[in-house]
């Protein structure tokens, strides 16, 4: 059996409803996969492993403060098979449901109570049926020449960069990058130019390039916009990667969760076949089937390789040896949306849109302000400067989490450090992927800390120890602390560090800084 034949597997699993009784065996003998590995890729990803749950209601903490309990609550007494689920990247609509793979946002208890005891009737008012919804972006108005992105431009606004690139040559668009300063806006924050030169250096020539839209951090949607806003950007992007890393491949991975981006990239893929103006450059579109971990780019190849998405051990890295064992890049969805504007304008345009690093960032704010939504701002505003953006506060700010939660928590004093990549790591957090969560003072941090360590718990591949133990020890621990137990947390710096110093992958290094910062910064609410 080839390697693309074992890929598939995963998708027969979802086009058999999943764990159904028999499923694991009958594609067994379909494909020469031993059952039992058939058997654990489809128990790894939520979407395959419990096909009795047609409706998956988001119990992520922004669903949370929105309702999202008593929401569950009414599902269940109307008789609903519905289940609670990790984040569904609709923070800024919440609450979120998913049914089947469709996201319904701002789903209300009325709304569920119209359904009855029939969910496919269950519909709602922030979710026209068989359209793409789109959440709220800005600021309103905004100048779309002096922004990278420009979610509110129309797709035809952009001169095409893929020409421009080609008249270029691969070496002056690396030297634009370089120039721009670009780094990776997934979280890690990694010069792009490197990354690109790096798979250029490999010897083999077969070469491949990787959508990462696993949109899956919580309080992040920002690829969600860009995906249906701006499909143009994403395969003009993705192209000139492959043109200058000379990649004869694109795939591109989405969450399972986003069925609405997945069509409209199918669409602009299929015309760009049609009209021929990327050549002969083959793309390649892949759902996933509901695993957090695979936003981690090695988990993600594991994934598109049609095995559980475990990270790998690196070195090597993906660029000496990933897809396959091929060269690969892997980007995520608003890096590589940044790129064709750089190759327009040129790096140092780029660079000057900064205020505290270079470029333009797409931030996502959610919780408890006016209008949550995806704002496209300088890299380095603060957070003032965005929640104003955003219409406001509502109530007084108690505490924000920066870059979703695995950014841990910081308070109200630090509403005015920049929000970029090094103001955060020295107040000990992190960018991220800038999915910003605004708490007002009538939050209990211990209570939104626990949604936090549940959510790094169910997510565990549960590869390696330290994560697999330390997730649930942590949460273990504050739940015992909740109930009076007062020296349950007496452990926790110590299992913090082994958990930074030796998880395989940023989930389990991460994990810890929910409860960690917390402590540190409301120390009161930790001690009764």
């Amino acid at each position: 059996m080839g390697q693309r034949d074992r890929a598939s597997v995963p998708d027969r699993l979802q086009r058999a409803g999943g764990l159904q009784p028999g499923a694991a065996r009958a594609i067994a003998r379909e494909t020469g996969v031993p059952e039992a590995e058939v058997y654990g890729v489809g128990s790894f990803y939520e979407l395959l492993a419990r096909p009795g749950a047609p409706l998956r209601l988001c119990t992520g903490l922004s669903c949370r403060l929105a309702g999202a309990d008593a929401v569950l609550d009414a599902a269940r007494a109307a008789g609903l098979p519905i289940e609670p689920i990790s984040c569904l990247a609709a923070c800024d609509r919440p609450p979120a449901l998913l049914r089947d793979r469709r996201v319904l946002p701002s789903v209300s208890v009325a709304d569920v109570e119209r359904a009855g005891a029939d969910w496919r009737a269950l519909r709602c008012a922030g979710a026209p049926e068989g359209e793409a919804w789109r959440g709220r972006i800005g600021p309103e108005g905004a100048d779309a020449d002096c922004r990278a992105i420009a979610l509110a431009a129309r797709a035809d606004d952009a001169a095409p960069a893929y020409a421009a690139a080609r008249a270029l040559g691969p070496e002056a668009v690396l030297d634009a990058l370089d120039a721009s300063g670009l780094q990776g806006r997934g979280g890690g924050g990694f010069p792009v130019h490197a990354k690109w030169r790096a798979v250029c250096a490999q010897p083999d020539p077969i070469r491949y390039v990787v959508l990462n839209g696993d949109e899956s951090e919580p309080g992040t949607f920002k690829d969600r916009e860009v995906m249906l806003r701006r499909p143009d950007l994403v395969l003009e992007g993705l192209a000139i990667a492959a043109l200058c890393t000379g990649a004869c491949e694109v795939f591109l991975y989405l969450r399972g969760e986003f069925d609405d981006p997945r069509r409209v990239l199918q669409d602009a893929i299929a015309a760009a076949e049609a009209d021929g103006r990327f050549g002969a450059l083959r793309f390649q579109l892949h759902s996933g089937h509901g695993a957090y971990v695979c936003g981690e780019e090695t988990a993600l190849l594991e994934a598109l390789e049609g095995r559980r998405g475990m990270p790998r051990l690196r070195p090597p890295f993906p660029a000496e040896r990933g897809l396959w064992g091929k060269p690969t890049l892997v980007h995520n969805v608003e890096t590589i949306a940044c790129v064709p504007a750089i190759v327009r304008r040129g790096g140092a345009w780029f660079r000057d849109l900064g205020r505290t690093g270079p470029g333009t960032k797409l931030y996502c704010v959610s919780g408890h302000v006016r209008r949550p939504g995806t704002y496209e701002l300088p890299l380095g505003i603060c957070l003032d400067e965005l929640v104003a953006a955003a219409g406001g506060y509502v109530g007084a700010l108690k505490a924000f989490s920066p870059g979703g939660a695995s950014s841990g928590f910081l308070p109200a004093s630090e509403r005015t450090r920049p929000l970029d990549f090094t103001a955060l790591a020295e107040a000990g957090s992190m960018l991220g992927s800038a999915g910003v969560v605004v708490l007002n003072e009538s939050v209990d941090m211990r209570w939104a800390v626990a949604q936090q360590l549940r959510f790094f718990e169910v997510e565990s591949c549960g590869q390696c120890a330290p994560c697999r133990i330390g997730t649930r020890y942590l949460r273990t621990a504050l739940a015992r602390q909740r109930a009076g137990e007062i020296t349950a947390l007496a452990h926790v710096g110590e299992v913090a560090w082994q958990m930074s110093e030796a998880s395989i992958c940023g989930l389990g290094q991460v994990a810890p800084l929910a409860l960690t910062s917390a402590m540190q910064h409301f120390p009161g609410e930790f001690e009764s």
